[in-house]
């Protein structure tokens, strides 16, 4: 028997919670072989959870309460190095999933198939289709593409995937997890599969993906590979003074480096936000844990 356990962020949202749960427990209910578990992390919401749905095929429901609130990408971090530790949840594959139903639960099946298919290698679900209106997919577009120009890598997924427990482990102390879970998995596990997926509408209210979460966003990444940005911005600033220098001796030039250099300072002043001390003594914010459903 295969042990999955699915983790999922919320912040108030119960309503989206309790309908993800019943979409799980519905697509889950004709795979064989395997066991799914739910871990549940209440980032401090302000509002309790009540009427837990009537759930069959999902073995064990467990909430981990915080004592403040962290956001989304640090109860993931959390939650990573929470479990790779653990000695009282068990599990063979992990899986990173949103509340608000954004990561699909149809594609679970794929998800979990694929990581079957192989069971040493994580998982990713490559983002082929968006939900977002069409400015906000122009900017995420431009995202990859710098991500891409300034890291050399191409970042297509988000934080749905499938960790294998070993990849868990190799996650947990990396001091850029705090920051960017898929940037982390992007520099430190070199081998992964990935299904295809879309990206889903919230069940409830519109996408709490912003302009300024994107750039946030982008940032962090950017920040995983800090040095090599910096390398990268160092030759274009060189080569771009020297052609002007050179030759153009032009105004417009000395913008441009101004820009290189505000980019850099901006990924600088956003990979702060990694801290492995937080990573590793994260624990100490656990208020409780509670066991909803066991069967």
């Amino acid at each position: 028997m295969v042990k999955f356990l699915i983790m999922i962020p919320v912040f108030n949202d119960w309503d989206s919670l309790k309908k993800l749960l019943l979409n799980i427990d519905n697509e889950i209910k004709n795979l064989k072989s395997i066991q799914v578990k739910c871990l549940i992390i209440n980032d401090s919401s302000s509002i309790a959870l009540k009427n837990l749905p009537k759930l069959q095929n999902i073995k064990e429901l467990v909430i981990i309460n915080m004592l403040e609130n962290k956001g989304h990408a640090r109860c993931n971090a959390f939650g990573i190095r929470f479990l790779s530790n653990s000695k009282t949840i068990d599990f063979d594959h992990l899986i990173l999933m949103d509340s608000d139903g954004e990561d699909r639960p149809e594609e679970l099946k794929s998800l979990i198939n694929k990581s079957l298919e192989n069971r040493d290698v994580s998982v990713v679900a490559k983002r082929i289709k968006r939900s977002e209106g069409i400015l906000f997919q122009l900017l995420y577009k431009f995202h990859k593409i710098i991500t891409f120009l300034f890291t050399g890598n191409n970042i297509n997924f988000g934080n749905y995937s499938c960790l294998t427990k070993k990849d868990v482990k190799v996650l947990s102390d990396k001091s850029s997890l705090w920051s960017s879970f898929s940037g982390s998995l992007k520099k430190h596990i070199k081998n992964y599969n990935e299904i295809e997926s879309e990206r889903g509408l919230r069940y409830f209210g519109p996408s709490k993906m912003s302009f300024f979460k994107l750039l946030i966003h982008s940032f962090a990444i950017l920040g995983v590979f800090k040095f090599i940005v910096f390398t990268r911005v160092t030759i274009l600033f060189l080569i771009s003074l020297l052609i002007n220098v050179m030759i153009f001796k032009s105004f417009y030039f000395y913008i441009f480096q101004f820009i290189l250099i505000f980019f850099c300072i901006l990924v600088f002043i956003v990979s702060k936000r990694e801290s492995k001390s937080a990573l590793l003594n994260s624990d100490k914010n656990i208020n409780n844990v509670e066991t909803l459903l066991q069967q």
